[in-house]
C-alpha cells in the first residue's frame, strides 16, 4: 500500500536531525529516504524502517525492533525503530544516524570492492597489452630474419 503524503512529511521531519539534507523518492509503492547519495531509510505502508548492517543490527534486535519484510523475502536489512523514537526527531536521531552510518559503510565497501576489481581488470588488460606488444615485436623480429636480403640496382 502507498504512503500517505502526510506520513512522508512526518517521516522526513523525524529523520531531519541526521545533519544532512534528506529527500524521499517514490519506489515500488513506497519511498526511499536518501542522504549523502545513499538510501538509509524506507517508508512502506505508512511505517518507517531504517537501514542496518552487521555492525548496527544488534542494537535494533536488542531493542526489539521489527524487521521489514515483503512477500517472498524472509529478512531484509531494514528495521523499524522503537515506538518511542517515532514521537519526535530528537528521539529518532540516534536510530536515523545508525541507519545513515550503515548505508555509508555499505557504500564504502561496495566502492572499495569495485576499485579492487577495476585494479585487477586493469592489471590483466595491461598484462594482456604487454603480452600482445611483445608477441608483435617478436613476430616482427622473426619476419626480418626470414626475409632475404635484396638490393636495389642503381
Amino acid at each position: 500500500m502507498a504512503n500517505s503524503p502526510s506520513f512522508v512529511e512526518h517521516a522526513l521531519d523525524l529523520l531531519s536531525l541526521v545533519d544532512a539534507p534528506i529527500t524521499a523518492r517514490r519506489m515500488f509503492g513506497g519511498h526511499g529516504v536518501y542522504a549523502h547519495g545513499v538510501m538509509f531509510a524506507l517508508l512502506d505502508d505508512d511505517e518507517l524502517f531504517v537501514k542496518t548492517d552487521p555492525e548496527s543490527r544488534p542494537r535494533f534486535v536488542a531493542a526489539g525492533c521489527r524487521n521489514w519484510t515483503y512477500p517472498g523475502m524472509d529478512e531484509t536489512s531494514y528495521y523499524r525503530p522503537p515506538d518511542e523514537a517515532h514521537e519526535d526527531a530528537e528521539a529518532m536521531r540516534p536510530w536515523a544516524v545508525l541507519g545513515l552510518e550503515a548505508a555509508l559503510r555499505l557504500r564504502a565497501a561496495k566502492d572499495a570492492k569495485a576499485r579492487a576489481s577495476a585494479r585487477r581488470r586493469g592489471a590483466k588488460e595491461k598484462a594482456g597489452a604487454k603480452g600482445k606488444a611483445l608477441a608483435k615485436a617478436k613476430a616482427g623480429a622473426d619476419a626480418k630474419r626470414q626475409r632475404p636480403a635484396t638490393r636495389r640496382a642503381r
